[in-house]
């Protein structure tokens, strides 16, 4: 059996390649080599994990606190066979203590740019002297063939630090343009081939210089044939000139490759929500399309009437179109409560880690859920465990919004996150260190 202390002492070799024992954790290395051949095992028994069993309520039946208990889970094959809070025996199967941590469900990053990062190379926060999207994409045709030449190794890098904050899957926004051709992408793909046992991800093939701008039309359909899952755009109006065209190839793309469509729109409302209009309508066209779309930033959203505001999540909700958001603070409030009140699809993503574009991504997605209580002000019990559904895949949460038990359940996949935490809500509100990460069974951190 193996205690807490030795549990949390596995942890820190993962998370930092060298053993580096917690307090009163005095294995040998034969003895932790053994315990993490435990927890790397096809199949073990990992017990006293905490779950959320349901909700507790004061007298106006306002949730006051989150109900807990210890939980006994058996995992084989990447896959939760049974959890029971009795014992559970199973002849010849190694178990884990993780001694009451909090289990949550772990987290995805649905929009991050890992092909071009300075992550892994040191610091650099060199001034910048561009003020447009157009200024950036000058820039970009500078320096992306030196960052090109170690892109794998440090996209490799990045995922690892996805991992240490509980991520095990990410949409990558890649570059397909004429400076980098199909080599951003090709690396990228290498780089997840060699992390596959760590994480699952999605490509967007994203045309950064613009579609008409940068003439990628023919790099996109190259791409749309290479196993990518999506096809972006960029600021139709503002970068391409012509939003009816830009908008109109990209679709064709998806369309043509049967791919889904996610498209950076960073317009102001006054060519924005044109643009927006414009897809609600033709996707309401294709079904091939419904469910299938999502827009990135979308900062439009936060300019305009609450009124027009509801109208276009009325029509987002109805045909399946998501959301995905970095949180921003600053002038741009993203209206994320009237998402959520008409059903939006919603998620969030670390954008850049460190790169020429910002140096403040952490790729900790409970990090976006805290900022998220904090902007529109989920402090209470109740609306701090539903934070938590912005970092987790499909937005999973343990308890329903009505206190009953949701996940895990019994045939789940084990991917899931430890923290020492008492719910979900203290874990939004707190950050506690993710101290072990399981994708599919297998220990990544």
């Amino acid at each position: 059996m193996i205690n807490r202390k030795e549990f949390l002492g596995m942890a820190a070799v993962a998370t930092s390649g060298i053993f580096m024992p917690t307090v009163g954790y005095s294995k040998n290395r034969e003895q932790q080599e053994e315990l993490l051949a435990i927890a790397n095992s096809e199949e073990f028994i990992l017990k006293n994990v905490r779950l959320e069993i349901g909700f507790e309520y004061n007298d106006d039946n306002k949730v006051k606190a989150t109900k807990t208990a210890l939980y006994n889970l058996h995992i084989k094959d990447g896959v939760i066979l049974e959890l029971t809070t009795g014992d559970l025996s199973v002849v010849n199967v190694k178990q884990i203590d993780a001694g009451g941590l909090l289990m949550l469900p772990s987290f995805s990053d649905m929009h991050i740019h890992i092909d071009k990062t300075f992550y892994g190379q040191g610091w650099n926060a060199e001034p910048i002297n561009a003020r447009s999207v157009k200024d950036m994409i000058e820039l970009e045709r500078q320096i992306l063939p030196d960052m090109l030449l170690n892109s794998t190794s440090k996209a490799e890098k990045a995922i690892t630090l996805l991992n240490s904050k509980g991520s095990c899957f990410a949409r990558c926004q890649t570059n397909v343009e004429p400076t980098s051709g199909l080599r951003s992408l090709e690396n990228l793909k290498i780089a997840i081939d060699n992390k596959k046992d760590n994480i699952e991800s999605e490509i967007v093939a994203f045309p950064q210089h613009g579609i008409i701008y940068s003439d990628s039309e023919k790099l996109l359909r190259e791409a749309a044939s290479l196993g990518v899952d999506y096809i972006g755009g960029l600021d139709p109006t503002t970068v391409d000139g012509n939003m009816q065209r830009s908008l109109d190839i990209m679709l064709s793309v998806a369309l043509d490759y049967n791919k889904g469509v996610d498209i950076h729109l960073h317009e102001s409302a006054k060519t924005g929500i044109a643009a927006i209009e414009y897809l609600i309508n033709k996707v309401r066209e294709s079904k091939a399309l419904q469910a299938r779309t999502y827009i990135s930033h979308g900062f439009a959203l936060a300019q305009i009437p609450q009124v027009e505001l509801e109208a276009i999540c009325e029509e987002f909700a109805d045909l399946g179109i998501g959301v995905i958001s970095t949180v921003p603070i600053g002038k741009t409030i993203m209206p994320i409560p009237t998402f959520y009140k008409y059903k939006v699809k919603v998620m969030t993503g670390t954008d850049s880690i460190v790169d020429h574009w910002s140096v403040f991504g952490s790729c900790d997605m409970l990090e976006k859920a805290r900022l998220s209580a904090e902007l529109y002000g989920w402090r209470d019990e109740f609306h701090l465990s539903r934070a938590l559904k912005i970092a987790t895949k499909d937005q999973q949460l343990p308890l329903d919004d009505k206190g009953k038990m949701q996940w895990p359940k019994k045939s789940d996949q084990a991917s899931f996150v430890l923290v020492d935490a008492s719910c979900s809500a203290q874990a939004v509100a707190r950050l506690p260190k993710r101290e072990y990460v399981f994708y599919k069974g297998k220990r990544v951190v």
